[in-house]
């Protein structure tokens, strides 16, 4: 289904994402970040910090280390600023292109079995599948957040993978 050097592409562009986020939002009143505009996670903060768990989650079943507090409901309140979003942030996307970067083709073979707060059950699926997913949810979260911020009037940076430059996320 994928292999190691998708997983590279995809953990590239999931940093140059989420730093031209936090660039275009640095500034932005708390107040303006936490405003609920009616997405599923609220606002712009809580989308970004749903996303930041959502990721912590996934990286913790894949590697083995830490998983996130809580769970998901609590997933919004996870940081109260956009600075301390992008310091939880930064190392987690390193987390992710160092995962990415140690694959084998192999790692992404057979199932992976982990207890799901979201259905309250043991579930198993293809690990391949599993890391599809995880990258699929940060581009629709993302895509979420570009919603409100051009609702809100902010203009948002470039998100089309194609147009990604080739350094992008490894600096």
């Amino acid at each position: 289904m994928i292999d190691r050097a998708f997983c590279i592409k995809m953990a590239q562009y999931n940093a140059w994402q989420n730093r031209q986020i936090y660039r275009t939002l640095d500034g932005l009143d708390t107040k303006d970040l936490t405003r609920d505009r009616g997405a599923f996670f609220g606002s712009i903060l809580g989308t970004l910090n749903h996303l930041l768990w959502g990721d912590q989650m996934w990286m913790a079943r894949l590697d083995g280390g830490a998983a996130p507090p809580g769970g998901i409901a609590g997933s919004p309140a996870l940081h109260p600023t956009l600075s301390a979003w992008n310091a939880a942030r930064f190392p987690l996307d390193g987390r992710i292109r160092l995962w990415a970067k140690s694959l084998r083709n192999l790692d992404l073979q057979g199932d992976l079995t982990w207890h799901s707060g979201a259905t309250g059950r043991t579930v198993t699926r293809p690990r391949g599948l599993c890391v599809v997913h995880m990258f699929n949810h940060q581009t629709h979260h993302r895509g979420q957040v570009h919603a409100m911020m051009t609702a809100a009037g902010i203009a948002g940076a470039v998100s089309d993978l194609v147009f990604m430059p080739e350094d992008a996320g490894w600096r």
